[in-house]
């Protein structure tokens, strides 16, 4: 007889996901409690309470955690300038950390004995899901199910759910996409089908929320973007809540070809795997971001920001969200924030972002000295000579003693 007496599960409603809430229930016994968050999918998910609610679910938890998501994840993490191997913008990686901590919330609130999640045991998100769970509640119980089942194949899943009743549409199995897909608010990902052949090119029809360059508007659009301690707050002077910030630069990011992107990434658990993206809110953020701190940070805190970034980006691609790393370089990131504050104006234009424009009470960018006109005696040029000859020193001094440096 298992310990095991109810679990809450991360439901999407989809055909893996039921499965696992009929096999968890068949193979431990227990009581299943759902949850489905609401990230900005873009999909409808009163269906997944009815199909829980026809499967015999009790418990339902379905939430709108869209604007928790950009206000405490996103938006942190976009203040870092964060990549990860230069390209990804960590679009499904920032989602995993808040779904651990609404299981662990969950499961304390309803005196669940364990979790259990949808990931499998190829990919990143078993490792982000558990690492959360374990950090935020250390004794608990995950189940994975596709570390355990012998369901490894889309023909042994469709069995399963023949054999045991489970609610599939089939109407819609002819016109499932031949990718496996992942969305939110920052990004809609693509693996799977062609895109396992780092060859072949994505078909056109496969891209949900952008045109192509091509074909994107022959005239550009322009943005003011509002910035408060590094966040936006605004645009075009709309003040919005920092999920509707996302949702409207997605919008016209997406209009005018922003934000595709095909790579090959080194997965944590060790194997390299091909994916699409579209980020195209993401890609005006950071574009941006740059642009306003460009004239209000510091330089060399600029500079550390840049070298301690790959090293955050791998703390987020790898799970380490709640983790006392994260949280420290958290601290100095939102310290640097403190003046990014200001307008950054950008044209959008075939797939390119330009910032064109940026102004700030916080700037550290002075006329008078920058200028290649007159400046007055703001700047004297002969101090330059001092500066190159103390820097120059050690070069001079090894040179003389016959070290080659050239």
């Amino acid at each position: 007889m298992s310990d095991v007496k109810k679990v809450v599960l991360a439901y999407s409603g989809g055909l893996d996901t039921s499965i696992i809430l009929k096999w968890l229930e068949d193979t431990y016994g227990c009581e299943v409690v759902t949850f489905t968050a609401d990230l900005g999918q873009g999909e409808e998910l009163e269906p997944a309470r009815a199909k829980a609610i026809a499967m015999g679910v009790k418990e339902i938890y379905i939430e709108d955690l869209r604007e928790e998501f950009v206000r405490d994840y996103v938006f942190p993490m976009f203040r870092a300038n964060t990549i990860y191997e230069g390209e990804y913008l960590l679009g499904t990686s920032i989602a995993r950390p808040l779904i651990a901590k609404r299981l662990v919330e969950i499961a304390n609130q309803t005196n669940a004995d364990a979790i259990s999640h949808g990931a499998t045991g190829k990919g990143n998100d078993q490792v982000r899901f558990e690492l959360g769970a374990y950090a935020l509640k250390p004794g608990v119980k995950v189940i994975a199910p596709w570390r355990e089942w012998d369901l490894l194949s889309r023909e042994k899943l469709m069995g399963y759910a023949k054999e045991h009743n489970i609610p599939v549409d089939f109407a819609k199995q002819g016109k499932k996409s031949p990718y496996s897909m992942d969305a939110n608010l920052l990004h809609i990902s693509y693996e799977g089908g062609i895109l396992e052949d780092p060859w072949a090119e994505p078909e056109e029809d496969m891209w949900r929320w952008s045109v192509s360059p091509e074909a994107a508007p022959d005239i550009p659009t322009y943005i003011e973007l509002t910035y408060e301690k590094g966040d936006i707050v605004a645009i075009d002077g709309e003040r919005l809540k920092p999920h509707e910030v996302l949702e409207k630069l997605n919008k016209l990011g997406g209009a005018n070809g922003i934000g595709r992107l095909d790579i090959v990434e080194n997965r944590y658990v060790g194997m390299k795997s091909r994916g699409a993206y579209e980020t195209p809110g993401g890609t005006i953020m950071m574009k941006a971001h740059r642009a306003i701190e460009s004239i209000t940070l510091d330089r060399e805190v600029a500079h550390l920001k840049d070298e301690l970034m790959p090293r955050y980006a791998e703390m987020i691609y790898n799970g380490y969200w709640w983790s006392p790393e994260r949280k420290l370089l958290q601290t100095m990131i939102d310290e640097s924030q403190e003046v990014v504050n200001g307008k950054v104006r950008v044209k959008l234009y075939k797939g390119n972002v330009v910032p064109v424009g940026r102004e700030s009470a916080d700037t550290l960018f002075d006329e008078n000295i920058a200028t290649f006109e007159d400046d007055a005696g703001a700047y004297n040029q002969k101090d330059a000579e001092g500066f190159i000859k103390l820097n120059a020193l050690r070069l001079r001094i090894a040179a003389n003693k016959g070290r080659k440096l050239g």
